[in-house]
């Protein structure tokens, strides 16, 4: 199953870096960057909570099967209209594929995340995601590269082609999985189910902090990476290329961030280390909005990539080790919730901003606003800093 998601995420890693730069070479805007971006993620705000009632009352693997099929379906349909010619293709359709693909990870995203436990012992687990998070990241690395080339020798149209193709190989990993069925009650309402993992998540300790942690990380964090185009072509005055290479560099720096994970999986004070970490992030976000040399945003953006995915999970495994089996579907969609709710909105307000007061400015303040985060949990709010 490893292999097909790292083959399905260097696929998707293609596909983020192609419509970018489609949606750019469209408008022209951040603005229309952001739509895209908004429209991406925030179904996954708007149905996680029924996603993860859905994974403890279904057979978790047939509801990434149909999430696969879906994304796999969206990637081939924009493919095949680029191959009609690049005239056909209007932003408003690409901003339709991005809310189907959305909802579609809505479902698939709790289920993922159930199942991850459900393969590895409670000792290994954050040795899990972050070796999960090794493999996404290093997508991040090759995807990148293996887009650039396509983009460059092939076009857009076969970046999309690959990243639906690279769905059948997870696919078929999932098809071999033994089919695990969830120890949920079923007896409930789809409402009063919701509600349960609402009251878990509120009566457990410090989970609802790391709930409201992990969507601001995102809303203030993730522009970072949304808007690498917008640095690249309108701040930097450089090509697709260097765009490229900027996601490149952020995925090494991801790699290199889960490994430590990886070699951190006794750590204590988990919640103080992550906080320590998202301060980092800050400073490190201010920092690259001010640097005007490439190679010296490279060697930030590597940081910056590093402590991204370093926050993001110990953040996770928090959640996950506070966590019971019969729960977890619908404690991780509220997670999924905050986690990926904040990038919707942080990319939407981010990018409305940078309309007016341009890329650099508004990445400073959200590095500024992290720190000011970091901050707060670990003076004043402690629940997170003690765990």
């Amino acid at each position: 199953m490893w292999i097909g998601a790292c083959l399905s995420s260097v696929g998707t890693w293609m596909q983020k870096l192609a419509q970018s730069w489609l949606v750019l070479e469209l408008t022209n805007s951040a603005w229309s960057l952001a739509i895209d971006a908004f429209l991406g993620e925030i179904p996954i705000f708007l149905f996680s909570l029924l996603g993860g009632v859905a994974a403890d009352r279904m057979d978790r693997r047939k509801l990434l099967l149909m999430s696969q099929f879906i994304q796999m379906t969206c990637a081939l349909a924009l493919a095949g209209s680029l191959f009609m010619g690049k005239g056909v293709v209007r932003v408003e359709f690409i901003y339709l594929l991005s809310f189907i693909v959305g909802t579609a990870q809505a479902f698939g995203g709790p289920a993922y995340q159930s199942i991850i436990p459900s393969l590895v012992p409670k000792e290994g687990l954050q040795n899990a995601i972050a070796l999960n998070s090794i493999q996404f990241n290093l997508a991040r690395v090759v995807g990148p590269v293996i887009g650039g080339i396509a983009m460059a020798q092939l076009g857009a149209a076969w970046c999309f082609t690959l990243n639906g193709l690279s769905f059948i190989a997870v696919i078929i990993s999932l098809v071999r999985l033994p089919a695990r069925l969830p120890i949920g009650a079923k007896k409930e309402s789809p409402l009063e189910a919701m509600k349960g993992g609402i009251a878990f998540v509120r009566d457990r300790e410090g989970m609802s902090g790391l709930i409201v942690l992990a969507f601001l990380m995102t809303l203030l964090g993730l522009p970072l990476l949304t808007f690498l185009p917008v640095m690249a072509r309108n701040v930097m005055h450089l090509g697709a290329d260097a765009y490229s290479t900027l996601l490149l560099v952020s995925g090494l720096g991801s790699v290199t961030g889960a490994l430590i994970m990886a070699g951190m999986n006794n750590v204590s004070h988990k919640g103080r280390a992550a906080l320590l970490i998202l301060t980092l992030l800050g400073a490190i976000t201010m920092a690259f909005a001010a640097s005007k040399v490439f190679w010296v945003s490279c060697i930030i953006l590597f940081l910056g990539g590093a402590a991204l995915i370093s926050v993001f999970t110990l953040v996770a495994s928090l959640v996950q080790l506070q966590t019971t089996d019969d729960m977890r579907g619908r404690v991780m969609s509220v997670y999924n919730v905050a986690f990926r709710g904040g990038m919707p909105f942080g990319n939407l307000t981010s990018g409305r901003l940078m309309e007016v007061h341009g890329a650099p400015l508004i990445l400073a303040v959200n590095g500024g606003l992290l720190i000011a985060l970091a901050a707060y949990f670990l003076l004043v709010h402690r629940k997170i800093a003690r765990i």
